[in-house]
Order: structure tokens, then sequence, then C-alpha cells
């Protein structure tokens, strides 16, 4: 039998164990090494959207292997990753769309730059590879594969050719394929697609990991931050998207924004999403595989750890208990669906901001339910400039749930899908971008590829 030891201590809750007489890790503490590992391989820097990068990296792999300067790519797809990539611009390019990150990847990608794998491009890579799409060598179609992210390249030159499939994750490579010799196949090996295991993972267990684990441990975190404000700081200039962060700036200086808090934890955010959507040549530290999702889970918490003038430790915990938790949400989510993962990134940033304004796992725990009553079923109509426009009204809402929290106000487990119990909560959440929503992202899909204007 089990009593609990109301203790608190920097390190760990602990429980005493009466028949053995000794102190016993609770099971939270001992996922520390796997939370660690989870945020080292989630939450990586990202050159451009990670749909078309991902196809970008298996056309530069199948290059490596295939020795010479394709002539000819021939890509497929899954539909998700179809709709993420249709409209978004891919780095260094000007262009918009999956043929060109296929091409520019085979031409002068780094095949062992992951998802930075477009960071060495050249102009004249780039002219060539728009040559490729005009002399209709590049071909790009939908691939019926049951994985929601695949992406596969097969590229030739006179009778040689080599295939490259990607899937599950947008850097896990799963067969190298070379004149119809298997090079390499992921299921004669026991790599696997993440490395890390949040069973048994609570909210409450990643909020004491992040307010408690030792700062040494997590002091990589705060890379994030400088990262993810250099873009920001990138797509203030306005030449990017739609330069939401810098329209907002702008209105500021005309008198119909407040220069408040608010207003800056928009501006930072949007304009960060600007710049990553718009093409920037500028690596976005991601989570979860997106950019996206990394900028809204660092730059509404970096603002208001500006704002308080938080300390280098204080602004890595809160980090930490904003990335981790967007991870243990999205770990519940396919990789890619018809919910806006921003929302769930966003509610990461919640909880970093409720603990630095606040302070106490009961305001995280009431920010993050009041965030999935406001902007559960927010879709995801493919990767576009548009991205920063929920990435601004995601930070909006959680900015508004830790305003709440302060009051001790939140949706109750009486309204929609929210439970008292915050896990609970993030549960339905999932379980409708998980079900139900499938359909919504067949018609999503649907909708986009069949516009008449």
């Amino acid at each position: 039998m089990l009593k609990y030891l109301s203790k608190q201590t920097r390190n760990a809750r602990l429980y005493v164990v009466s028949t053995e007489g000794c102190l016993k890790l609770d099971f939270q503490r001992r996922l520390w090494p796997e939370f660690i590992q989870a945020i080292k391989h989630e939450v990586v820097p990202a050159l451009g959207c990670t749909e078309p990068i991902s196809l970008a990296l298996a056309s530069a792999i199948a290059t490596r292997h295939l020795g010479s300067v394709p002539e000819r790519i021939e890509a497929r797809v899954s539909a998700n990753l179809m709709k993420n990539g249709m409209g978004v611009t891919v780095p260094g390019t000007g262009m918009v769309g999956l043929p060109i990150a296929a091409a520019v990847g085979a031409l002068g990608g780094d095949p062992d730059g992951g998802l930075e794998v477009l960071r060495l491009l050249t102009s004249g890579i780039v002219e060539a590879g728009k040559q490729m799409l005009i002399d209709k060598k590049v071909v790009v179609g939908i691939a019926d594969v049951s994985s929601v992210l695949y992406a596969e390249s097969r590229v030739s030159n006179g009778k040689d050719w080599v295939r490259v499939c990607i899937a599950d994750a947008h850097t896990n490579v799963i067969l190298i394929e070379k004149n119809g010799e298997t090079l390499f196949s992921a299921t004669s090996t026991s790599m696997e697609t993440n490395p890390y295991s949040l069973e048994g993972a609570t909210v409450r267990g990643v909020y004491d990991f992040a307010t408690t684990a030792p700062f040494a441990d997590i002091a990589f975190i705060l890379e994030s931050a400088k990262l993810n404000s250099r873009l920001s700081q990138e797509g203030m200039g306005g030449n990017y998207g739609l330069h939401i962060g810098a329209t907002l700036k702008r209105q500021v200086e005309r008198g119909l924004l407040s220069d408040d808090l608010q207003t800056r934890i928009l501006i930072l955010s949007s304009a960060a999403s600007d710049a990553r959507m718009g093409g920037a040549s500028l690596p976005a530290m991601s989570n979860s595989g997106s950019g996206n999702q990394g900028i809204a889970a660092t730059l509404p918490v970096v603002a208001i750890a500006e704002h308080v003038k938080a300390d280098e430790e204080t602004l890595a915990r809160a980090l930490m208990l904003s990335h981790l938790m967007a991870i243990y949400i999205h770990s519940k989510l396919p990789k890619l669906s018809a919910l806006c993962a921003v929302t769930t990134a966003a509610m990461g940033a919640a909880a970093g901001m409720a603990w630095l304004l606040r302070g106490g796992y009961e305001a995280v725990s009431m920010a993050i339910c009041s965030m999935i009553g406001d902007v559960a079923g927010m879709i995801c109509d493919g990767a576009s400039n548009s991205c920063a426009m929920k990435v601004s009204t995601s930070a909006t809402a959680a900015y508004k749930s830790v305003l709440m929290a302060l009051d001790n106000s939140r949706v109750t487990g009486n309204e929609g899908i929210v439970e008292e119990c915050v896990d609970a909560s993030i549960a339905n959440l999932c379980a409708l971008a998980s079900e139900s929503m499938v359909h919504t992202d067949r018609q999503i899909l649907e909708i986009m590829v069949n516009k008449k204007c």
C-alpha cells in the first residue's frame, strides 16, 4: 500500500512504501529522461515549412545515391502532405509548392541537413530547379498510402534511378531503392520514429518536470527563444507573407491598437510566422515537426518573460513547460490532421505564461482548459501565408485564458468538451481530431484541389 508523502522538494515528489520502508521515485519522475529525449527530438531547427522540406530531403538523399544530376523527378506524397505543401513558399526560391521543393532538394539539397536540407541553396541551383519545372521534368502526385505523412521522390538520369521514401515523421527514411535493388529498408532495422515514450505522462508530470528539474538539464531550451526571436525580427520588416506582424505594428503607430502586452504578443508571434511562411532563409525552432508550432510555443512566453523581467532560469523553465506541454498534447494527435496544431502548441504557451504571471499548477490547468473551450476545432487548410493569422489567433486565445486564470476563472467541466480534469479535456480534444475530423480533412483537400476561381 502506498501513502503519499506531501512534502515538496526541488527534485521530485516521493512516495513511502510502507511494506518496504523505503522511498521510491514517483512514476512521473521516472519519465524525466523521456521528457528530455522528447524535447531534444521534437524541438529542432527547421528551415521552411516542414512538409515541402520533407520532400526536398527525400530528393536530396535520392540524388546522393544516384551519383549524378537528375534529369527527371517523379514524386508522390500523402494527401495530408499535399494539402500542407500546395500553398507555402519554399525558402530561397520565391516560389510556392511541392514541385520546386523537390527540384531544388534534388539539385542542391544537403542530404545530411534534416529539416535544414535547403540551407546551402544558391541562386544557380534555384534557377536550375525552376528550369526543370518549365521543362516539365518534375511531377508530383498523391500516393495511395496509409501514412498521413509520406513523401517519396524518384530521381533518374538515363537508365539509372533512385527512389527514397519518408514516412510518419518528416525525416524518417523508410526505403532507399536503386535500379530495383533495396539499399535500405526500415523494416529490417530497429529504428523507431520516436526514440522516446510519453506513455503515462500527465499535465502535472510535465509541470513538475519543467518547474523543478535541474536548470543545467533544461538550459538548452533557451535556444528556441533566440532562434524564433531572430525570425520575428526578420518578419517585422514586412517583406514576407501577409506581413501581419508589420501591419499590427503600424496600427499601433497610427493609434488604432494599444501598445500593450497582448499586442506585443501578437506582433512578436505573427511576424515570425510571416517570415517562415513567406520563404525567409532563416530557421525556426520547431515543435512536433512544425515551425509554426514552435513559434506559437515560444514567442508568447518570451513576451511575458520580458514583461516580468524574468531571469534566464525562469525563462528556461517557462519555455520548457510550454514546449513539453505542446509535445505532450500533440503526442495524442495524428502527425497531420484537420485540426490546426498551432492551437495545441499555444496551449503550451498558455501554460508557460500562466506560470510566469501567477505560478502554481492550478493556473496552468485552468488556462489549458479555457483554451480547449475556446479554439477547439480550428481547421488546418494547408500550410500557407494565412497560417500567421492562426498563430496570432491562438496566441490571443492563450493570453485571454491566462488572464481568466489570474482571476480564478475557467471554462468548466459543464461546458462542451471540457471536463474538470485537464488531462481528460485534452483527451477529448484529441479524440475529435483523431476520429470525427478525419472526414473534415478529406473535405478540406477536396475543396482545395477543385477551386474554380
